[in-house]
């Protein structure tokens, strides 16, 4: 899954513009793409790059349950290429409650993808970039998110993108305490770019620089981040922390141009 290229232009413009980063190393460093930005082009593509539903299964902390496998394109699907669509459609049937705390009674089927790549920051590779450009809902009940969580344990997490019912992106990091930078988006569901650069400062914490639109909004420290693996996922969760009730008609969350990568030392 791994595309390299020369550590040129590319790594200087990203290392330079990832803001208040530890010095360099003193040799040059190679930039290795993990997910290049076309794999939501085809659903083979797709499919290549990223797995259905959340790694653990269906259910999550919202009122939605994630529908989706290589054959059930109702719930996430590719149109037109380069773009991935989520879609939550409210039930009207008694399918239980969520299997994950709180437990909340189903109320919608919605969709998430999970990344084949996991992000780990080590001496190897002691620098990460995620990024995409998302349309993202913002009403009442609507909960979008584009994150990183822990593969093996709980924390780390390190939220790119959630909306929790208003238009207000919450940038999150969590060690076992939750450090937020909440900025206000003008229209969500246009599209907008979010970003994040994750940078190894000792032998177990990284920074982490949040970005909206190109644009530095805060800074993190991430203690006990390093070494331990984490899933990038893209979901459309549904009421639970974006309050309640959700909305009646088909909700939609875009995706495109989404990025991973990382410095190998």
């Amino acid at each position: 899954m791994i595309r390299t290229v020369g550590a040129g232009l590319t790594l200087t413009l990203l290392l330079a513009s990832a803001a208040v980063l530890a010095p360099p190393p003193a040799h040059a460093a190679t930039w290795e793409t993990l997910i290049n930005g076309a794999s939501f082009a085809d659903r083979n593509a797709l499919m290549a790059e990223w797995n259905f539903r959340y790694p653990w299964g269906s259910d999550h902390n919202g009122s939605a349950r994630m529908y989706a496998s290589a054959t059930d394109n109702s719930h996430v699907y590719l149109s037109p290429s380069g773009q991935l669509n989520i879609k939550a459609t409210r039930i009207t049937g008694n399918e239980g409650n969520s299997s994950a705390d709180p437990h909340l009674p189903i109320r919608y089927h919605s969709g998430a993808i999970h990344a084949k790549d996991q992000v780990l920051v080590n001496d190897q590779f002691p620098n990460y970039e995620v990024r995409g450009e998302f349309q993202a809902p913002s009403a009442r009940g609507t909960w979008p998110a584009f994150w990183l969580t822990g593969a093996n344990s709980w924390p780390p997490e390190s939220d790119i993108l959630e909306y929790k019912g208003d238009a207000r992106n919450w940038f999150n990091t969590y060690d076992g305490s939750w450090e937020s930078t909440i900025v206000g988006v003008s229209n969500p569901g246009a599209w907008h770019e979010y970003r994040v650069w994750i940078a190894k400062v000792n032998a177990t914490d990284v920074d982490i620089h949040y970005y909206l639109d190109g644009q530095w909004k805060g800074q993190h420290r991430g203690s006990n981040f390093v070494g331990r693996r984490m899933w990038l996922i893209i979901n459309l969760q549904m009421e639970g922390s974006s309050g309640s009730p959700g909305p009646g008609a088909e909700t939609f969350y875009r995706a495109r141009n989404v990025v991973m990568g990382r410095t190998r030392a």
